[in-house]
Formats: C-alpha cells, sequence, structure tokens
C-alpha cells in the first residue's frame, strides 16, 4: 500500500509540473478543465489501484491455496509412495513364503515317492520269498524204481531202494559227493561271489540314500546331507532324482554363502536335468548368487531367462518382482 500511495503522489505532482504557467488573472475555463482532467486522472489512478490490490489480493489467495494443494498433494503421493513400497514388500514375503512353502511340498512329494518306492521294493522281495518258500514246501514226486514196470523193486537187488528210501549198501547215495552242486566251494565252505556281484554291494541304493540325504537336509546336518546326494549324483548320473540331488547340493552350497559351488550345482540341474520340477527354483537361485557375487547383468539375464522358459511357475512371478524392485524391464529393449 506505501508503493501505491507513493505511485500517486508522484503521479499528481508529474501532472502539476506539466501544467502551463498561467497568471493568476488569467484563470480561465481551459484552465478549470484541466483542473477538472487531472481530477478525473487522479480517480481513474485510484480505480486502478483498487483493482490492483483486488486482483493482488485474489492472486495472493490463489497462490496460499496453490501452495496448500501442493503440500497436500506431496503429502499423499508420500503416503502412497510409502504404503506401495509396504505393499510390495509384504508381497515379496509372501512370494518368499509361498515359494519356500511349494519347495517343502515339493520335498514332501520326493520323499513319499520315495518311500513308496522303497515299499514297493519291500513287496516284491517279499513275494519272491513267498514264492520261494511255497516252492520249497511242495510235495515232490518219488523217482522211478528200477524193476520191471508196474512192479515194485526187490529190496534185495543192489542199488534198490529200500522202504524208508534209503539206499543199499552198494547205492549211489552212500557215495561221497553224490547229489553235490557242481559250483566249487571255498576255503570257507561258502561259494566265492563274482567281482559284478561285489562291485553291486558296493553301490548305494538309490531310493534309501537320497531319502537319507532328504532327511539329513531337513534337520539341517549338511555334511550327511552332502554325501549322500553327491553319491545319488555320482552312481545315479541319468535318474530324475540325480537332478534332484544336484538341486540340494546347489541349496546347501547357498546357505553356506558358497555361491560358485551354488552357480555350478544349479548348472548341472539346468543343463542336465531341465524338465525337473526344481529346474526354476535352481534358476532362481543362480540369478540371485549372481547378483550378490556382484554380476548384476548376469542375474538379471538369468532372471530374464527363468520368465521366459517358465513363465507359469511361482518362481518366474517372484523374478518378475525381483526385476521390478531393481528398475529393471522385464523384456530388454
Amino acid at each position: 500500500m506505501a508503493g501505491t500511495q507513493r505511485f500517486r503522489m508522484i503521479l499528481t505532482g508529474t501532472l502539476l509540473l506539466a501544467l502551463p504557467a498561467v497568471p493568476a488573472h488569467a484563470a480561465s475555463k481551459e484552465i478549470i478543465q484541466i483542473q477538472t482532467q487531472v481530477q478525473q486522472l487522479v480517480e481513474m489512478v485510484q480505480r486502478l489501484q483498487s483493482t490492483v490490490d483486488s486482483h493482488f489480493g485474489q492472486m495472493e489467495n490463489l497462490v496460499q491455496q496453490s501452495t496448500a494443494n501442493v503440500a497436500q498433494m506431496s503429502t499423499a503421493l508420500n503416503a502412497m509412495q510409502q504404503k506401495l513400497n509396504a505393499q510390495a514388500d509384504a508381497t515379496n514375503g509372501k512370494m518368499d513364503t509361498v515359494s519356500g512353502q511349494v519347495q517343502t511340498m515339493n520335498d514332501s512329494i520326493d520323499e513319499l515317492k520315495t518311500r513308496l518306492g522303497k515299499l514297493e521294493t519291500q513287496l516284491q522281495t517279499l513275494q519272491s520269498e513267498i514264492q520261494t518258500v511255497q516252492a520249497q514246501t511242495a510235495p515232490q514226486q518219488p523217482a522211478q524204481q528200477p524193476g520191471d514196470a508196474g512192479q515194485p523193486g526187490d529190496a534185495s537187488q543192489p542199488g534198490a531202494a529200500n522202504p524208508n528210501g534209503v539206499a543199499g549198501p552198494n547205492g549211489a547215495a552212500n557215495q561221497p559227493g553224490a547229489g553235490t552242486p557242481d559250483a566249487a566251494p571255498s576255503a570257507t565252505g561258502v561259494p566265492q561271489a563274482s567281482a559284478s556281484q561285489a562291485a553291486a554291494s558296493q553301490t548305494p541304493p538309490l531310493r534309501e540314500t537320497y531319502l537319507g540325504g532328504l532327511r539329513d537336509f531337513n534337520a539341517a546336518h549338511y555334511e550327511a546331507a552332502q554325501s549322500e546326494f553327491g553319491a545319488v549324483a555320482q552312481y545315479y548320473p541319468n535318474d530324475n532324482l540325480a537332478g534332484n540331488a544336484e538341486y540340494y547340493l546347489g541349496e546347501i552350497a547357498f546357505r553356506q554363502h558358497d555361491y560358485k559351488g551354488t552357480i555350478r550345482y544349479d548348472n548341472a540341474v539346468l543343463n542336465n536335468f531341465s524338465g525337473n520340477v526344481k529346474a526354476p527354483a535352481a534358476q532362481l537361485r543362480k540369478g540371485q548368487a549372481l547378483i550378490t557375487l556382484g554380476q548384476r547383468e548376469a542375474g538379471v539375464r538369468e532372471y530374464r531367462a527363468l520368465i521366459h522358459r517358465y513363465p507359469q511357475t511361482p518362481e518366474a512371478v517372484q523374478a518378475r518382482s525381483r526385476l521390478n524392485g531393481m528398475g529393471v524391464r522385464i523384456n530388454p529393449r
């Protein structure tokens, strides 16, 4: 307001100085008109100033309202961002939980399959033993006796069987070594096993060994589990359980912070058992191990490959979430 009054005073003084110097006695109609015009100009300036003040006040109110709105919007955006971050963290946590539950379920299914296989083997062994016992207890047909057809043999004849079924003094039954098997006994009286049988006895059973490794893994006995899973992978490299064993060896290495070992085992799963149920989890873990080792681009490539190869798996959903959290596009440009 002080600036406005100063502006009016300057304008009024300028107009007064602009008036021509006229003698007092020459006051005429023209001077009165000029004075009237000056008064009108002053009034116009006052109205203009009033309008400017009014508009300035309105503008000031608008600026204040805009500032308040911006502050509210900023607060709302911050709250929304925090909410989104919390939801993303909760989603990631749920995805990790779901992935762990799915993995536990797969482990339980593997254990159940192994137990069913073991039970099937036991049933087959039991059936074989029953058949053997039945064959041993079946009545045997008597051998044909020497003599005329349809007549019993004479017990007095040499070699003829007596009624008790025991050969006479000259019968073959009294000869040493009669009826013995062709195989020669060893020094201990027990037939010697072949080299192939000895090698087979050294090979650990597949399902029992894998099941033992799974039990030791769940009990956090990692050293024993490594030995058992390693035996499965070594002696049965083409069996699907070998892929599971490679996966668990990678999981043990990951838990022990051996990320290079984790990548090696995961590569074995992905290269040799790409159709295994644990292949998506192995590729997800491989990407995480690469990122932990500082190889971010390689880890991102593994996540993208996982999404491309196994798009409908929970691991693919988790890979998408991790890429979004890293601010990386799922599909490269």
